[in-house]
């Protein structure tokens, strides 16, 4: 694709301003609505039909855009049988005041309306489904990630229409599956294909930065692999003075099958196929990066803090190198423990050797790996050759590949730095997150030519899925505003 050398047809200021007032006066308020209703994916709400809080926030969002009166926008909420519903809109192409063609490609713009679930530690004063405002920041559960993204959408096309900004045809596909993995998102894709059209851009804003300072691009995202591993050596708990020493500890036996897949000391993951090569290009945007963060990178997350013989000691990073650290995040596998089964709280743990003992595992993979074949490969290391022939199991596996963004095009690249620059005084910066969108792989796959603006506002200490997560306003007023300026720039793209 070219662009036609032109300058852009959206006023900065006055972009910034009336996106600033939308969120001052409308957006906060309905966040803050957003936040108090549970909807939680299906993953976490398996009656989430039956409850309906998916529904209501599907038809809060829906009532809303309908209210906001955008001209030659359309709207619909889909809903195939048995799946999570979908919030689906589009937008004609508009030469606005211009005389100047317009693209005949479409501006693909994407966000989720599901949750994760509660999480324990949420400060005193704060809570997943208690909202609130303060200093710019939104507490809540899922405001940030992220269902801000319809309503900042809408107003990003509100200030171009406000302008009578020139724009290519423009759709949005919000669905409520995400936190689960997507799974029912690509059905939809399939139905909508057509509607869709010839994506040329695709806006995700369901990603974070690095800092609140510039824009920032996601260049690349992890995938994902899980499902829980399970060891029964019993079939009811013993007294354990009676059995233990004779009977095998099923925590024991999971430690060990941990050992086939994880080195312990230092994390590393064992089997040489779960790891890959960071692209050229990739590596020489992380050293970028990693340069203007700097000590930030590790310095950002809520260490824990011990006393050890009269001093406090703050806990440690695995590495303290800028680059190494957003490596170790962004493409190296990892694995994390979520969940345990079979422990009982403290309060009633008795002198019992418990008859099984199951984890829920995470893997991160590199953006280049394929989890169905990482899954695969799991479920054969932890489940052959069993310890005492114990009853070990990984059921529920699950994955998602991750993504690594096409070449950046000349008009994109100059279209990012000129939005960064006109809202946050900075050039845009690159980095790639350590979490899994599985939308972006389809996407890449199915619009293999389409440029991928994938962004959000999940930066330092928003902490999306744990406790105190917030969405950092005056940053989403800035990002909404250059999401305006780059789907006015992809308007001259031919």
């Amino acid at each position: 694709m070219n662009a036609r050398i032109a300058p852009s047809l959206l006023n900065p200021t006055q972009a910034l301003t009336q996106v600033s007032q939308a969120w001052d006066a409308d957006l906060v308020k309905q966040l803050t609505h957003y936040i108090a209703i549970p909807a939680k994916s299906p993953m976490f709400d398996a009656d989430w039909a039956q409850h309906g809080l998916i529904d209501t926030v599907v038809q809060n969002a829906f009532e809303w855009v309908q209210a906001q009166n955008v001209a030659g926008l359309t709207l619909e909420i889909i809903r195939l049988p048995g799946r999570t519903p979908v919030l689906f809109f589009e937008v004609s192409a508009s030469t606005g005041n211009s005389n100047q063609a317009v693209s005949s490609q479409t501006v693909l713009m994407y966000g989720h309306l599901d949750k994760q679930p509660e999480f324990t530690g949420w400060r005193a004063d704060l809570g997943p489904w208690t909202p609130k405002y303060e200093d710019g920041k939104l507490y809540g559960r899922g405001g940030a990630d992220d269902g801000y993204a319809i309503y900042a959408a809408i107003t990003a096309i509100q200030a171009l229409k406000t302008q009578q900004t020139a724009h290519p045809r423009i759709v949005g596909l919000v669905e409520t599956c995400e936190e689960s993995g997507s799974y029912d998102l690509l059905p939809y894709i399939d139905t909508l294909r057509k509607r869709l059209g010839d994506v040329g851009l695709v806006i995700c804003l369901d990603s974070g930065a690095g800092n609140y300072d510039q824009l920032w691009m996601t260049n690349s995202l992890r995938g994902m692999a899980s499902g829980t591993l399970k060891v029964e050596v019993l079939t009811e708990g013993v007294h354990s003075g009676d059995a233990s020493g004779l009977v095998p500890s099923s925590f024991r036996i999971l430690r060990h099958l941990l050992d086939r897949l994880e080195d312990s000391a230092s994390g590393r993951l064992l089997p040489a196929s779960f790891h890959c090569e960071v692209p050229a290009d990739r590596l020489s945007q992380a050293k970028a990066t990693a340069a203007i963060l700097g000590e930030e990178l590790y310095k950002r997350f809520p260490w824990a803090h011990a006393d050890c013989s009269g001093s406090s000691q703050t806990m440690l990073p695995t590495t303290s190198d800028p680059l190494q650290a957003l490596l170790a995040r962004t493409w190296t596998p990892t694995l994390s423990v979520t969940g345990a089964d079979g422990l009982p709280e403290l309060k009633n743990a008795g002198n019992v050797l418990r008859p099984y003992t199951a984890f829920k595992l995470s893997l991160r993979l590199p953006p280049l790996i394929d989890a169905a074949s990482a899954v695969a490969e799991l479920k054969t290391l932890l489940e052959d050759n069993a310890p005492y022939q114990a009853k070990v199991t990984f059921e529920g596996g699950a994955g998602a590949t991750g993504w690594n963004a096409p070449g950046t095009a000349p008009w994109f690249e100059q279209a990012l730095n000129a939005a960064s620059k006109d809202y946050f005084g900075a050039p845009c910066g690159y980095i790639g997150q350590g979490g899994t969108i599985p939308l972006m792989n389809m996407l890449s796959t199915g619009f293999p030519k389409a440029q991928m603006m994938v962004c959000g506002v999940l930066g330092p200490k928003s902490n999306a899925h744990g406790p105190n997560e917030f969405l950092h306003v005056p940053y989403a007023k800035k990002l909404t505003a250059a999401v305006a300026q780059v789907i006015a720039a992809a308007a001259l793209v031919d």
